[in-house]
């Protein structure tokens, strides 16, 4: 694209000088001119070719002089528009206050041609490289708001009304949240009916961050939810979904789930733990007992592996607690670790509480340690408790 030119001069003589010189220029197609003869022509001339990239001025006009032309081009606030002032060498004092009041260089009549060029292209160089960053700004612009919007998406897809329906003698508490270290998090949770007596829910933590960890999110939860409507135990729906995801991963993505289905009735809880943390269960007494370490691997790793499940019975009024690492391994600014150590003595202290506040209570206690320090992953908890 021609660079455009507006010449500010009342002297016309100087329109035949540049367009004798920059001849080969203009017919190439590399320079285009414009001409005014004071400062509220210029203005005009602006205001029907916004895009016009250089401004070559002469500091005194009749009608509006350079000086308070340029003070209502600063007033347009655009960088990407450099000011050239030309004055007789003798007017210093002007050409210094342009100098001091934005103008990009200036030129002394009579002009040197040869001299003119040079300060056009430096100008030219610098126009370039402000509008080289002002593209990659909106770049950046466009891309936090689609950030913003996959957020609330991903927000949307998990649940949000924590009520589920079941017989009169199986009802549970559920509670359950997200926070996401970037504009879009890796960890998810669920929970979803079978049947009239059954439901499932899974917690899960997808290796990476950013936007790449919400897709694989997203098709982790769909396939699982999938599988797992079918009403299969729960080593079944672990097996399924390992083989789907394994066949979709890119650049060795995986994603660890524990993942479990709650009969209703009885308050088993037939669970498959395909390398997250193991949860902790609140006991009526106060007591807090952390399940056993699964031996079995993440999922989207690797086709064709086998999952083992276990089983527990959550007693009436018992809590099952579920975790991603963001909160265990939640560092503060020297470092440290919040810890499965602290986490459990956390929940010692919560006998009896509700799902909604255990998670309150262990959000503002993570908070708390971490201090000033950014957070450096996901943090996200599902809480069930048999009434």
């Amino acid at each position: 694209m021609a660079i455009k030119i507006l010449s500010v001069d009342d002297e016309v003589d100087l329109e035949l000088l540049l367009t004798q010189y920059f001849r080969r220029k203009i017919r190439k197609g590399e320079y285009e001119f414009f001409f005014a003869h004071n400062g509220l022509e210029a203005l005009q001339v602006l205001l029907q070719h916004p895009d016009i990239d250089i401004i070559l001025s002469d500091i005194n006009m009749p009608e509006m002089d350079g000086l308070t032309m340029l003070t209502k081009i600063n007033e347009m606030r655009n960088p990407a528009l450099k000011c050239i002032m030309v004055s007789a060498y003798g007017d210093m004092d002007n050409i210094r206050h342009a100098m001091n009041n934005g103008a990009f260089d200036f030129a002394t009549k009579p002009i040197d041609l040869d001299d003119l060029q040079v300060t056009i292209d430096k100008a030219i160089e610098q126009i370039t490289y402000i509008r080289s960053a002002q593209k990659e700004h909106k770049q950046l612009v466009d891309i936090q708001g689609d950030l913003s919007v996959a957020r609330e998406i991903q927000k949307a897809i998990l649940p949000r009304n924590f009520t589920l329906k079941m017989p009169d003698e199986g009802g549970v508490e559920i509670s359950a949240s997200m926070n996401a270290a970037k504009d879009v998090g890796g960890d998810f949770y669920d929970f979803f009916k079978i049947d009239d007596e059954r439901f499932a829910f899974t917690i899960a933590d997808v290796s990476g961050k950013g936007v790449p960890a919400a897709i694989f999110m997203a098709v982790s939860r769909t396939l699982i939810k999938a599988t797992g409507m079918q009403g299969v135990p729960s080593a079944e729906c672990m097996c399924k979904a390992n083989d789907m995801l394994s066949g979709e991963s890119v650049d060795n993505m995986f994603v660890t789930v524990f993942y479990g289905v709650y009969n209703a009735k009885t308050g088993v809880i037939d669970f498959t733990n395909a390398g997250h943390n193991p949860p902790y269960v609140l006991h009526n007494d106060g007591s807090v007992e952390a399940l056993p370490v699964a031996g079995n691997i993440v999922l989207g790793a690797f086709e064709g592996l086998p999952f083992t499940s276990g089983s527990i019975t959550l007693q009436p009024g018992e809590t099952l607690y579920m975790f991603t690492d963001g909160v265990t391994e939640a560092e503060n600014m020297n470092h440290e670790q919040f810890g499965e150590a602290y986490l459990k003595s956390s929940l010692e202290q919560l006998k009896g509480a509700s799902p909604k506040d255990i998670i309150a209570d262990i959000e503002q206690k993570v908070k708390a340690f971490a201090g000033e320090a950014p957070q450096s992953d996901d943090v996200t908890q599902l809480v069930i408790k048999r009434k």
